[in-house]
């Protein structure tokens, strides 16, 4: 099942997502979500973004990994994930956000990070991501902090986000993906976004 990614302006996003129980059945979910992510040509998708406020996360990495080495392993669920900084080093990259489409945002971030998490056939894991993995991995935690890229912008840059935020929340965009809105139905695009 491919899901409608939630758009800027919906509650869910903005939550503080719950903690998942131990016993709970994820695998058709995290397959809907690994083909949402893939169908809207995302690298990471969080829970809140398709209207779950879990703590949950899809990432693939795989389009970072050096093309001479086995990528096997870099498409992943984290579950319940505890992040830390380890490298605080601050690095400045544009990121985008499917909940908030036509929107680049240089955002700071520490260049690398250890996270915890539980995978899906509930072992626990941890992991060291550097440069642009830990990047992807910090903006997926975000969401599930109730947290968005834009939330790192500049007051002046907020200020001329502030027409197409009002567009995106009312629906007036479109996209290469389903999306739900605040205030509408889900509904389907077929253009890239627009001003």
């Amino acid at each position: 099942m491919i899901y409608p990614i939630v758009a800027y302006g919906h509650h869910v996003l903005r939550e503080k997502a719950q903690a998942v129980a131990a016993d709970a059945d994820l695998q058709a979910l995290v397959t809907d979500m690994f083909s949402t992510m893939d169908q809207a040509g995302g690298v990471g998708l969080a829970a809140p973004q398709i209207g779950k406020s879990w703590r949950l996360f899809v990432a693939d990495l795989r389009v970072f990994a050096d093309p001479n080495v086995q990528a096997d392993g870099l498409r992943k669920v984290y579950i319940n994930p505890k992040l830390r900084v380890q490298d605080a080093t601050v690095q400045y990259e544009e990121e985008g956000c499917l909940s908030i489409p036509g929107v680049q945002i240089k955002v700071p971030r520490p260049k690398s990070v250890c996270i915890t998490y539980t995978a899906l056939d509930g072992s626990s894991r941890q992991e060291i991501l550097h440069d642009l993995p830990a990047r992807v991995i910090q903006h997926e935690y975000d969401h599930l902090e109730g947290k968005l890229c834009i939330d790192y912008a500049t007051p002046l840059q907020r200020q001329i986000l502030q027409s197409k935020l009002a567009k995106i929340k009312m629906g007036k965009v479109e996209v290469p993906y389903r999306m739900h809105f605040a205030k509408q139905s889900v509904r389907s695009a077929t253009c890239t976004a627009s001003e």
